[in-house]
Order: C-alpha cells, then sequence, then structure tokens
C-alpha cells in the first residue's frame, strides 16, 4: 500500500495564517485547516471500472493514486465484497494495472501490465489468481496491447493493439534514416492530442487460460482504426454467446473522407471463415458500443446523422445479427450513454443526463417505457456492471469523487424499487471528511426566450445569506456536454467553491439533459440563444443578495473558452475579469487548424469560403471572436497545451496578443508536454495555482495575490 507524506507543519501554519493555499508539492492525507488544496485534490483516490464476479459475490474495481513528487499515477487492483466489506489491496506494482475482469468462473484475473524488468517493455495480458498471487505474463505482442476481451467459453481472445499508419522520410529514404520528415498527402494527419503515426486494430486468437497465441489481426493491410480514437477501447468490442463472432466498431474511412465523416458501424466478423457483415449498413451516423446478451440480442447506442458527434444517442437492439431494428428511444427525448443488459433481458439499463444529473433508468425491450431507477443530486458517471439481483457502477457530485456504489434491480416497477444506491467504497471519506464542507443549490432562470434554465450554485464552506461573495462564473466546453454533478480533477467545482468563490454554472442552450432540440439549438449559432442564456444568468445572479456584483469572474475551457473570449467582447460591464482554456479564438483559423471537420462544418455551418452559406457567414461574422477583440475591457488570463490539436495553441497565444497590444491586463500560460487537457500531476497543480492567483487577483481585492500585483506596480 502506497504511503502519502502529510503536510509539514510550518507549510499548513503559513497557510492558516496567508489564508492561501499551502504549496507543499506533496501529497496529504488531511487538508491542511480545512482548505481544500490543488495537494488535496491530486492526493484523491481515483476509483474505476467496478466488475461484479461470476458468482455475483465480489467486485473487483481499480484505484489510481497521484505521486506529485515523483509526477506520475498508477493503478491497483482492489476487490471487495459484494455489500462493500474486506476491501483488499491486490496488486501493488510500480506499473499501473488495467482492463481487469474475471475468469475462470472468478477463480482468476486478467488484466493489461507492462513489466519494465521485460525483454519488451510493453503492455502485455496477465493473469493472477482470485487472491492476487500467481502472476503470470501470458502474451507476447511486440507493441502495447491497450485492451482486451475474452470469447464466453474463454478460449478466445481479441486484444487491440497498433499497426504503422503514416509515411515517415526514411521509409521513402533509406539513406536519409535520421531524417524524422512525415510525408503527409492527406487529412487527419493528427489527431486530438497525437500525430497519427499508429492506429488501434482488433487482433483475435487463441487463448488457453496460461497463453495467448496465434493472433490475428482482424482488419489486416487497411489503414481503418477499430477502436476509434481518442475515446474508444473494449467497450467497443462485443462477443457472440457461441463465442464463434465477435462485433467491432469501425468507421471504415481514411483521411478525408474519415476527416469529414461520423459513419461508424457495427461488424460481425466470424471466426470460422474470416467473413465480416456490416450489421448497421445505411444507419448513417455513429454506432457504438454494442452489447449482446446471453441468448445473443445486441443492443447498441445510434446516433442518426452523418457528421453530428452531439446528435442524440439512441437504444437500438435487434434479436439476432441481421436481424430487425428497433429503435426504443424514438419517444424518449434524450441521449443516453451506458447501457447494459438486464440478466432475464427484459430491461436495457443505461444512463443519461437528465435535467442537471445524470441518473440510472431502465428501458422496457417490449413497450419501451422508460423508468427511472436511481438518481439525485449526482452523477451514475461510469460502466455499469450487472450481478444477479443489482447493478453496480460509480457515482459523483460536486462535492465527492467517484466511489462505487450498488442499485438493487428486479421487475418490479420502479417505484416500488428502492431508488437509494448503496455507497460500497469509502476511497475517500477520510480525505474529504477533513475538508470544510460546501453545500448547493438551484436557481431557475428565466431566458430570454420565455423558458426556464437550470442553473447550479454551489455555495462556499460556512456560508452567510448576510454576506457578500465574489463569483466564478462557469462556461461549459463541448459545446454539447453537460452541466451535471460532475467531479473534475481540473475544473473542480469544490475547490472553487472551498477558496471563497460562489460558483455559478448555467445549464445554457446547446446541453444534454433537457431535450434534442435545447441541445442542437446551439449549432450553426454560437453566438445566439447559448450567449443570451449566459448573459440572463449572470444578470439574475448579480440580483442576489448575496453576490458581489462588481466581482464576478467568467472562466472557462474548450467551447467554454471560446464562451469567455465571445463574452470578453459582449458582456457590457457583467464580468470582472475572464480566464480562457484552450478555448477558440478565430474561427477561420479553427476550420483549418483542426483535425475532425465534421465538428466544424456541422457547428459553423461550413467553410468560411463558402459565401453562398448563410449559416457559415454568420459564423464566422458574428460569432467570431476576434471581430470583438475592440471591445475586450477587461483583463483576461489564457492557458493551453502545445500537444492540442482539436484547438491549436495558436489560437490561445493570439487571444494573448490581442489583449496585450491593446494594453488590457493579461497573463498566459503554456504547456508543452500537454494536450487539451492538463493531465501531469505537477502542471495540474501548477494550472490550479496560476488559476486562483489570477482571479483573487481581480475578485478578491483583500487577497495576498491582489496585494503582491499592487506591489508590484501591475
Amino acid at each position: 500500500m502506497k504511503i502519502f507524506k502529510p503536510v509539514i507543519m510550518a507549510s499548513a501554519m503559513a497557510m492558516m495564517a496567508t489564508g492561501t493555499p499551502a504549496a507543499t508539492g506533496q501529497n496529504v492525507t488531511k487538508a491542511p485547516g480545512g482548505k481544500f488544496t490543488p495537494e488535496v485534490l491530486n492526493s484523491f483516490g481515483r476509483v474505476s471500472d467496478p466488475q461484479v464476479s461470476p458468482d455475483g459475490k465480489r467486485v473487483l474495481y481499480g484505484v489510481t493514486r497521484i505521486d506529485i513528487a515523483a509526477n506520475k499515477s498508477n493503478r491497483d487492483l482492489w476487490v471487495m465484497d459484494i455489500d462493500g466489506k474486506n476491501a483488499t489491496q491486490l496488486t501493488n506494482t510500480p506499473n499501473s494495472e488495467s482492463n481487469a475482469v474475471w475468469i475462470d468462473g472468478g477463480k482468476r484475473i486478467a488484466f493489461v501490465y507492462k513489466d519494465d524488468k521485460a525483454d519488451k517493455a510493453v503492455n502485455q495480458v496477465w493473469v493472477m489468481n482470485a487472491d492476487g498471487t500467481g502472476r503470470q505474463c501470458v502474451s507476447s505482442m511486440k507493441k502495447d496491447i491497450e485492451g482486451f476481451s475474452i470469447s464466453p467459453d474463454e478460449k478466445k481472445i481479441i486484444v487491440i493493439s497498433t499497426v504503422k499508419y503514416d509515411t515517415r522520410a526514411v521509409d521513402v529514404y533509406p539513406d536519409m534514416p535520421k531524417s524524422d520528415a512525415r510525408i503527409i498527402d492527406d487529412l487527419m494527419y493528427r489527431h486530438w492530442n497525437e500525430w497519427v503515426e499508429e492506429i488501434p486494430q482488433p487482433w483475435v486468437g487463441d487463448f488457453d487460460g496460461m497463453q495467448v497465441a496465434n493472433l490475428k489481426n482482424v482488419l489486416e493491410g487497411t489503414k481503418f482504426e477499430s477502436p476509434m480514437r481518442p475515446w474508444g477501447g473494449v467497450e467497443q468490442l462485443a462477443w457472440m454467446p457461441d463465442s464463434k463472432s465477435f462485433i467491432y466498431v469501425c468507421r471504415k474511412k481514411v483521411g478525408k473522407d474519415y476527416a469529414l465523416s461520423t459513419n461508424s458501424d457495427l461488424y460481425l466478423y466470424d471466426l470460422a471463415s474470416g467473413n465480416t457483415t456490416n450489421l448497421t449498413e445505411g444507419m448513417m451516423g455513429y454506432d457504438n458500443n454494442p452489447v449482446v446478451s446471453r441468448s445473443g440480442k445486441i443492443a447498441w447506442i445510434s446516433m442518426e446523422h452523418d457528421g453530428y458527434e452531439a446528435d442524440k444517442n439512441r437504444i437500438f437492439v435487434m434479436d439476432k445479427p441481421g436481424g430487425t431494428k428497433v429503435d426504443l428511444t424514438a419517444d424518449w427525448d434524450y441521449s443516453v450513454d451506458a447501457v447494459a443488459w438486464s440478466p432475464d433481458e427484459k430491461y436495457i439499463y443505461f444512463t443519461a443526463p437528465y435535467h442537471g444529473t445524470i441518473p440510472m433508468f431502465r428501458i422496457n425491450v417490449a413497450n419501451k417505457k422508460v423508468e427511472q431507477i436511481a438518481g439525485g443530486w449526482q452523477d451514475y458517471s461510469g460502466m455499469i456492471s450487472v450481478g444477479k439481483n443489482l447493478i453496480v457502477t460509480t457515482v459523483q457530485s460536486y462535492s465527492s469523487p467517484a466511489e462505487i456504489y450498488s442499485v438493487k434491480i428486479g421487475t418490479k416497477p420502479a417505484a416500488q424499487l428502492s431508488t437509494a444506491a448503496t455507497k460500497l467504497t469509502a476511497v475517500n471519506d477520510e480525505l474529504l471528511a477533513s475538508i470544510d464542507p460546501i453545500s448547493c443549490r438551484q436557481e431557475w432562470v428565466p431566458t430570454t426566450d420565455g423558458k426556464q434554465m437550470l442553473t447550479w450554485v454551489v455555495l462556499p464552506p460556512n456560508f452567510d445569506p448576510n454576506k457578500k461573495y465574489p463569483s466564478i462564473f462557469f462556461c461549459e466546453g463541448g459545446p454539447q456536454s453537460p452541466v451535471s454533478q460532475f467531479w473534475s480533477y481540473r475544473w473542480n467545482i469544490r475547490i472553487m467553491a472551498n477558496h471563497g468563490y460562489v460558483v455559478i454554472l448555467p445549464n445554457r442552450r446547446g446541453m444534454p439533459g433537457w431535450g434534442t432540440e435545447w441541445n442542437a439549438e446551439i449549432s450553426g449559432d454560437y453566438s445566439g440563444q447559448n450567449m443570451k442564456d449566459y448573459m440572463a444568468a449572470a444578470d439574475y445572479m448579480k440580483k442576489q443578495s448575496y453576490i458581489d456584483g462588481d466581482h464576478m469572474g467568467c472562466v472557462g475551457a474548450s467551447y467554454g473558452g471560446y464562451s469567455v473570449y465571445w463574452l470578453a467582447g459582449h458582456h457590457n460591464n457583467r464580468f470582472a475579469c475572464f480566464l480562457s482554456h484552450a478555448g477558440i479564438f478565430d474561427l477561420r483559423a479553427q476550420y483549418l487548424e483542426t483535425e475532425e471537420m465534421w465538428f466544424v462544418n456541422w457547428d459553423l455551418g461550413g467553410a468560411p469560403w463558402d459565401k453562398d452559406n448563410a449559416t457559415a457567414m454568420r459564423s464566422y461574422r458574428e460569432a467570431d471572436p476576434k471581430n470583438f477583440v475592440q471591445n475586450w475591457d477587461k483583463p483576461i488570463m489564457v492557458t493551453t497545451g502545445e500537444n492540442d490539436f482539436r484547438i491549436s495553441y495558436t489560437q490561445t497565444m493570439q487571444a494573448f496578443n490581442a489583449a496585450r497590444l491593446r494594453g488590457i491586463p493579461t497573463h498566459m500560460v503554456l504547456y508543452p508536454s500537454e494536450c487539451h487537457w492538463v493531465q501531469r500531476p505537477q502542471n495540474s497543480i501548477v494550472w490550479q495555482r496560476e488559476y486562483f492567483k489570477w482571479l483573487d487577483r481581480w475578485l478578491m481585492p483583500d487577497s495576498e495575490a491582489a496585494k503582491q500585483a499592487a506591489a508590484q506596480g501591475k
């Protein structure tokens, strides 16, 4: 078990004396003086991927710990009884164990691990006894195994590994071995956070419990990617019950065609013949994440429109491969996340954003009736593992990181089921108990078009309604991602509130959980009703007696960062300062710098040279933040990762340069090793420190940051 160093007394005393976070650079086991510091945030155990054992008596799961000093993370495996008792750590190794599953009826566990001492130090498939003994590597791939799926009869296995994709100079000119030139003839040469040098493909082979052998690349000789980057994993693979065939997800396109389309399909691969059948031919959007019942019924998540990546996720089913496709959610106006079959195949369990949270639901396969079976002010955020009479998943909220919970299931009407989930793990309870508590409320804000918008309001510790507080106005990214009860290790709402701010989180237009019309209103209209929603929320909150209307800061990342830039040119003195991470500043440049062309085509309406396209021309005229820099009048901080290929770091540099040239107080933090996110532990802490230093300077006149800036004449 890992030991984390406590905060040294001198640092804790200094923090208590100044009211600023302790700068320890070390993990902590207790919050110093009740304060939620960046070090505390990085000391939580990150619980994930619960797997119910075949006999339904135990749960296998992982806990990731951050070592701040070493600037790395490590994931270990744990097991507990189905009621949460007898939690036992199974692994304590230098590297992370991932993709862990039960095998041999629960007698053993298979997982992915990299042994640094091996001749070929890459991720391989390993097995061990259920008590953690008898570890053994059972595969010998030349490149990393990213995940695997074992057949129901446990005689076959699919592994995910990469193959070469791009062309390098040395491939064309062997006499130039030291050249690092990339030779590029088509689009999608980089994606999200990587140059596309290799792509994942599924390999199928034999497995006898002790050895993986005779692996064959199912997509040999192609440049088709499966699973799909950057989100896809083993959930895009599914075995049929007889172990003679399996389903994989693939978008069989490359280059420009790939960049323009979201049309993925489910493909059935027959092991004996090697034949492949497209099960979703003619379905034009994303078809994804197949799950197969014990009798061979197939359920999957499907979007309707090609090129619309934030379309409604529908639940489709077919009773057998090639059978009739049925949309179970045709009459249910919300977008689905994770899905799983009930043991009796009468229901499909799923999670979905719904009215500002992510509850758990079930849908009756026969009559398509949807019922909520678990909810509350929290998010059921993980994949679903189904046992004999309960579901196990992870649950999180603004107040707490993910822990494992169970939900009772059955055939009774949902109203007769207990909707109170049972908490099984307490990985973070002790550390959470040492942090001053926060509280949360809902405000329903009237919008300019006569609707009501839920706005989460998170209040600082020891909230006094008779005082006035500075506030942080949070702009969500996506743009079509939910403002639910999420827990983030960058945009962490609790650490903001614990720092003394009221945090305001509007569910503006363009967010799932409020129906397809509400979700779609942002497409092709970035500067439209959703921005009016933001301003309505700011105006409403400024009227609340506990809000200091002169000290409201506006922050956001990605589309949220774009929102910050656009609002900076239109806010009419609503905000005192701004902070944008990885935001879009120049829409014309974004169109030609980004990689997923389907995204900008759908969201902006089309190319900047398409002069007859009214939607596109309106976007580049009215929604482009750079067109309104002349109106910027408040301090603005910008941050980004230089390996961000979704929104190039040059967008952030443009914004910084524009603000600086206009004489506006500005501050920029660049992370050469980061992508669209800030993931490395020490960079994460630097990000949090810089974040609060900037906000405190402009929103808390009596703060140390404000005093230091004044003393330095800034």
